[in-house]
């Protein structure tokens, strides 16, 4: 990738307005989800990871008090350098809502950085990539790793979750489930439709025009629910 040539630093000025930053760091240490490509922007060089990650950074001003970090894996696969300047920009621009993104392999490590963070006041919201409360089809089909069939037991962890629509085998039903249950044991949801990529899963569109025929207009406005047609439509990423 070039980073020069991918958007890195955004502004969400409608649902839960904030700033968003797309940083690098050395990589999901999942990178086993058959649809996800992500895991490419990564680099094991830590000095460069953090002088790429303080440029972005550095355009963060404040305006919302909110700011998102998303990395394509985990907030712990960012360097401790890293971490510490985003505590002192937070800091300093009156940031005092966090997102952070982590995969469920990693939950046991969400405790200590959520307190790190309120040593500064600044309140820590963790999003996890469920992608479908499916259990089944979410680790036959999508492999995600995650050990448990209960959303209760995830949202021990996780104030928010990332759904994914758009793969063969999903229907009305399953998605129309995928956001109640979203809804009922999370305070926000992200729903990501399947795009192109360089993975062997491809979007299947008859799903994704059930999903904008028959849900898109009954959650396109609603403030606890993303939705992402496009990959980039945070204006982050390519």
């Amino acid at each position: 990738m070039q980073e020069q040539e991918m958007p890195r630093y955004s502004v969400l000025t409608q649902k839960n307005p904030r700033e968003i930053v797309l940083l690098r760091g050395s990589g999901c240490k999942w990178r086993r989800c058959t649809f996800c490509d992500y895991h490419f922007d990564f680099s094991r060089d830590e000095a460069a990871n953090f002088a790429l990650n303080r440029e972005v950074l550095s355009h963060v001003d404040g305006r919302y008090h909110h700011l998102e970090v998303i990395n394509s894996g985990s907030f712990c696969d960012l360097d401790d350098k890293t971490m510490e300047l985003i505590r002192q920009i937070c800091k300093e621009k009156n940031i005092t809502l966090l997102h952070f993104e982590c995969h469920w392999m990693h939950r046991e490590q969400i405790g200590a950085m959520r307190r790190y963070f309120a040593e500064e006041n600044i309140t820590v919201k963790v999003k996890m990539g469920v992608e479908t409360f499916d259990a089944p089809f979410r680790e036959t089909v999508m492999k995600k790793g995650i050990t448990t069939d209960s959303p209760e037991e995830i949202a021990r962890y996780a104030d928010e979750v990332c759904l994914l629509f758009g793969l063969t085998g999903q229907t009305l039903q399953s998605m129309t489930y995928d956001i109640e249950t979203g809804l009922n044991c999370f305070e926000r949801i992200c729903i990501n439709i399947m795009v192109e990529n360089s993975t062997k899963v491809k979007p299947d569109q008859a799903v994704i025009e059930v999903f904008l025929k028959e849900l898109y207009p009954k959650y396109q406005d609603d403030p606890r629910v993303d939705i992402l047609l496009n990959n980039t439509d945070f204006g982050v990423g390519k």
